[in-house]
């Protein structure tokens, strides 16, 4: 199937969702069960991208340094004919049209339409003629080109991460035009020139230009890793990107399978276990995540290891916890616990005791931890005293979604288990009416409370890595029994590429 976009190429892009597809990659006999995550990208998406990229071929060209040609002949009359071509240049470079076909043999074939480009430098030319004289001339040229160019791209894989190569490459000239500028040369000359160079000047095209193409194809495969590299790490956690299994290439989407094990300081991360199938995707949006439930689990274990999952609560927001609803029930157990301090003098903290456990079914994502809180207070001239002890155990089913830029976590339902209590109000533990009262503050407020710490922190984190810049449209967040996938549509934002180039050429 041909995939066609006017005046544009959309070729590189397609290498950003695969890692690795050679037989210099070894894989197990059931890679699937290794797959932690999954990447599909359909042919919308494709289509998309194909409209971002003819700049990289532009570049390509612009970026080729040609070398000097020179040549001689003998011809009657005139004896010996040499010249020479030097500081060639590319000028006025158009794309009228791209297709990429995807072959089942994991190639990428593009075929690229009426590129029409001017190619400026000098021309000097002399001769011996039979009578011994010598005359030499050095002009200004132009070149008047049209080529279609046909480039095969294999997917290989090279220590750990893709390799792209381009060297399938060929130019087919439609038109080379020689013009001499300010020559009073008769036409003839300009003829005797063109026939001369046209066969080493297409020879010298097709080797710099292809062999721009095929470095630009490298540089991208490598950029695209490691963008994708940084954007799966924050700090000491990080994701291991490498494929878990060779992509796939069909008519109508790529796909790449990925290990996802989670890599923290002396944290050991095993995976053997994936419920990962090519039909649990559709083709009906751009692009799809696939995500285990065991890479959530990995994520939690190694914040808490990395003491992330600890929150300090004071003043006005710890104020507006307690104050939830005002009825007798509540005033008597916030004097019972703060005595009348104020809440400026007061800090509540809430960390995680053990592992999170994550599971992911239908009904969200559920999450169950053994957290502990602790109130204290700090009277004026006096030591700080911790006036409230508790460990629960809390399991909560948080649904997902991502609107206007933000990841929204909204807590459906949540169970709360008192493990430890100690208030220093009440050390019998015989009044209920504390208990009582933070059991419904707790489900009432507390925990949307952390949730949406959470959900502000991650939100922030996903804006530091770009994902903000892209225009993602009708995002769809769907958890099924052991994993989540992540499925939308967007727009690709222009700068990234150019960027890129810039930085590269």
């Amino acid at each position: 199937m041909l995939w066609a976009g006017g005046m544009k190429l959309g070729t590189f892009e397609i290498l950003l969702v695969f890692i690795h597809a050679s037989a210099a990659c070894e894989f197990g006999p059931f890679p699937y069960r290794v797959t932690g995550i999954v990447c599909r990208m359909t042919k919308p998406a494709a289509l998309l991208l194909n409209q971002e990229t003819a700049q990289v071929i532009q570049a390509a060209f612009r970026n080729a340094r040609f070398p000097n040609i020179t040549g001689e002949r003998s011809m009657r009359l005139l004896g010996k004919v040499a010249y020479g071509l030097t500081n060639i240049q590319v000028n006025d470079l158009s794309i009228e049209q791209s297709e990429v076909e995807l072959k089942e043999d994991d190639a990428i074939h593009i075929a690229i339409k009426n590129v029409t480009a001017v190619f400026k430098g000098t021309l000097t030319y002399g001769y011996a003629g039979a009578w011994l004289l010598q005359l030499f001339h050095s002009v200004d040229f132009e070149i008047e080109t049209s080529i279609d160019l046909q480039i095969n791209i294999k997917l290989m894989c090279q220590k750990d991460q893709v390799a792209a190569d381009a060297s399938d490459c060929y130019l087919s000239f439609h038109k080379l035009t020689l013009h001499l500028q300010g020559d009073k040369e008769p036409g003839w000359l300009k003829q005797l020139f063109t026939d001369f160079i046209s066969f080493t000047l297409k020879l010298v095209f097709k080797s710099e230009v292809c062999n721009e193409i095929n470095s630009l194809a490298q540089m991208l495969a490598n950029f695209v890793h490691d963008l994708a590299e940084n954007f799966v790490q924050d700090e000491d956690i990080k994701l291991d990107i490498s494929l878990a299994s060779v992509p796939l290439i069909k008519a109508n989407y790529l796909e790449s399978h990925h290990k996802g094990l989670v890599l923290y300081k002396n944290y050991s991360d095993v995976f053997t276990d994936s419920v990962f199938s090519p039909s649990l995707l559709t083709e009906s949006r751009m692009l799809y995540f696939w995500l285990s439930e065991h890479i959530l689990n990995s994520l939690a274990s190694a914040a808490f290891l990395d003491k992330r999952l600890v929150l300090t609560i004071k003043g006005e927001e710890l104020q507006a916890l307690f104050e939830m609803e005002d009825t007798e029930a509540q005033r008597k157990a916030v004097q019972m616990i703060f005595q009348d301090i104020s809440y400026n003098n007061s800090v509540a903290k809430v960390w995680s005791l053990a592992h999170p456990q994550i599971s992911v079914h239908p009904e969200g994502t559920v999450v169950k931890s053994l957290v502990a809180v602790e109130v204290s207070v700090f009277p004026a001239g006096e030591e700080p005293l911790i006036v409230l002890y508790m460990e629960k155990e809390v399991t909560v089913t948080i649904q997902a979604a991502y609107a206007e830029k933000k990841l929204i976590l909204h807590p459906s339902d949540s169970r709360i288990e008192f493990k430890t209590f100690d208030c220093r109000a009440d050390s019998s533990g015989n009044d209920p009416s504390i208990r009582n009262f933070l059991q419904t503050m707790i489900s009432v407020v507390g925990i949307p409370e952390v949730i949406s710490r959470i959900e502000t922190a991650l939100t922030s984190l996903l804006n530091s890595k770009g994902i903000n810049l892209f225009e993602i449209r009708n995002p769809e967040i769907i958890t099924r029994k052991g994993y989540a996938i992540v499925q939308l549509d967007f727009s690709f934002p222009n700068h990234l590429l150019l960027d890129f180039l810039e930085k590269k050429l």
